[in-house]
């Protein structure tokens, strides 16, 4: 059931258009995630649903009223920062309580609340503690426990997980999507962190350059990329332009000197795109592209490695099965799929076949 929509939102700043045109319906108890570069325009559009930002244009509608002029202190949100802002002097408790007394909560409908939204975030033990005594996941705890608290419409958070160490930041991603889901809140994420977004999202809205180029199921934004922006940003990829070609009686796409058997299938037109992982070592073959291994990086459950080809730098990860893949300087040939090649709307840019 759409339970929030932006028809056409826009906010221009002087000759300069943050957010052109932009329209999204989210459902009820969805989480969405704004994905895209510094400057796209996501922490943007999160402000004007908060209603910090005033909209140039279009309207933001909740709950069937539209709410485009509404204070924001008005519209019932909930709000997680990017540095938590809570306050110092105050308590876990108190930080979290703080809402409520800006509503006029009863005393003891407050206290239960408070302790509620603590025991959710799993701080119960630490409500009389401040936060210069907390570690930077249990200050963003107690952040998400005062914006969950007020029992908002909507769950707004800005980049709420940024300031965390990448092992807690992990953690803090399995916590926040398993409270998102125990209390049902429609939530609105922004995030630069790809795989934040993949992890947390029922759909995924990809922003570039003020517009939306994607909006789609995190599954469907990886392996369908609308556009190479798309597909470089979500992700690693390979970005090729394969042509017909004759060989061995059918018509196979020519990539370099490989030979991809299409299985039936057309060759694709214009650029295509193949993920890392999805690409092989193999023996010698028709099919197989020819390179050097440049560089290859160790990350524990996978390797990372550079191939110098006839068609550029081509990036592929194995997963590390107690082999070692080969070692820097010997020959490789690459093998994929016709299945894995998705084609994308952007001509590639310096990738000759």
């Amino acid at each position: 059931m759409t339970y929030l929509v932006l028809n056409g939102l826009s906010k221009r700043y002087g000759d300069t258009a943050a957010v052109q045109d932009l329209s999204l319906s989210v459902n009820r108890g969805e989480f969405i995630s704004l994905l895209g570069p510094s400057g796209c325009g996501k922490t943007t559009t999160l402000q004007m649903i908060a209603g910090f930002v005033e909209p140039s244009g279009g309207s933001i509608v909740l709950d069937g009223k539209d709410v485009s002029k509404v204070p924001a202190n008005k519209r019932g949100l909930g709000m997680v920062f990017q540095n938590y802002a809570l306050f110092p002097h105050m308590t876990a408790a108190e930080n979290v309580s703080f809402g409520l007394e800006m509503q006029r909560v009863r005393k003891d409908e407050r206290q239960a609340r408070v302790a509620d939204a603590l025991k959710l975030v799993g701080l119960a033990h630490l409500a009389d503690r401040h936060p210069a005594r907390m570690s930077g996941g249990q200050q963003q705890r107690v952040a998400l426990a005062r914006a969950l608290v007020i029992r908002p419409s909507v769950l707004l958070l800005d980049e709420p997980l940024s300031n965390l160490d990448a092992k807690l930041r992990e953690e803090m991603q399995l916590e926040l999507r398993s409270i998102q889901r125990t209390v049902g809140t429609t939530t609105i994420l922004v995030t630069h962190d790809q795989s934040e977004a993949l992890a947390l999202s029922d759909r995924i809205v990809v922003m570039n350059q003020g517009r939306v180029e994607q909006v789609a199921e995190p599954f469907q934004a990886y392996e369908g990329p609308a556009s190479q922006f798309v597909g470089g940003f979500l992700g690693k990829a390979n970005v090729f332009t394969p042509r017909a070609e004759q060989y061995g009686g059918e018509t196979r796409a020519r990539i370099g000197e490989a030979h991809v058997s299409m299985d039936g299938a057309p060759v694709p037109q214009g650029a295509v795109i193949v993920r890392p992982e999805k690409i092989l070592f193999s023996e010698p073959a028709a099919c197989a592209l020819p390179g050097r291994m440049k560089t290859r990086v160790f990350q524990g459950n996978h390797w990372l490695c550079q191939v110098e080809t006839s068609v550029g730098e081509v990036m592929v990860i194995r997963q590390n099965d107690g082999v070692p893949v080969p070692a820097e300087g010997e020959t490789v040939h690459l093998r994929w799929r016709a299945q894995d090649m998705c084609v994308v709307a952007t001509p590639p840019q310096g990738r000759p076949s």
